[in-house]
């Protein structure tokens, strides 16, 4: 009924934001995240936008299959950290099952695999969390955020953005000698090198790209 709708050419959706988009030559997948434990009556309001936003890319990718998704992290019913039960998470929500058909509902390690086109990617996700969060965490991350040690302790740094899986610092460091000769009088490039490998709590994505290009180059 939405999709019949939706040809209307003065149809009217509200604008909307969306999680995760994925679009291809013949579908558009969206999906919204959602915490596993969302306030009275917000399920409804999940409902109305997803149908609006169905309506509204049906309309605008005329002949493209829409397929838009609620999804949870993980599953707090569960006995296990990556399993899940659908139907008993749904009664678990308040009003889930009211507005939500299972096929509709992506949760746990379903979630993330989906996401990821692989299996078992949760229990992934959550080994390398668990490799990680150590009591050492912050004397760690500084330390790899120290460029100096990088030059200075190499074999070490390398171990460490092993077991930290930070597999793209480990590619620059294995071109490290091209990245040196592409940087050396650039005043720009090798401040950009010298930048940390975590910037406000995050990585540095940025420099990655702009090293990445160099040694592409």
């Amino acid at each position: 009924m939405i999709f019949n709708i939706a040809t209307q050419p003065d149809l009217d959706a509200n604008s909307f934001t969306v999680d995760v988009y994925i679009e291809s030559s013949t579908n558009i997948i969206a999906i919204e995240l959602k915490s596993v434990r969302p306030n009275s009556g917000e399920m409804g309001g999940e409902k109305l936008k997803i149908l609006l936003a169905k309506a509204g890319l049906h309309n605008m990718f005329i002949g493209k299959e829409i397929n838009y998704y609620i999804g949870f992290p993980f599953d707090p019913t569960s006995n296990t950290p990556t399993g899940h039960d659908k139907a008993r998470f749904l009664d678990y929500l308040v009003d889930g099952s009211k507005y939500f058909a299972l096929d509709e509902v992506l949760v746990a390690n379903e979630l993330w695999d989906f996401l990821s086109g692989d299996s078992n990617t949760m229990e992934q996700i959550l080994e390398i969390i668990n490799a990680i969060a150590t009591p050492e965490f912050i004397n760690k991350y500084h330390y790899l955020n120290n460029n100096s040690n990088r030059l200075n302790d190499t074999e070490n740094y390398n171990n460490l953005l092993k077991k930290w899986f930070l597999f793209r610092e480990i590619d620059l460091l294995n071109n490290n000698a091209i990245i040196l000769q592409k940087v050396r009088d650039n005043t720009k490039s090798t401040k950009i090198l010298n930048q940390p490998v975590f910037k406000d709590g995050e990585y540095n994505s940025n420099r990655y790209d702009f090293l990445k290009q160099l040694i592409r180059n």
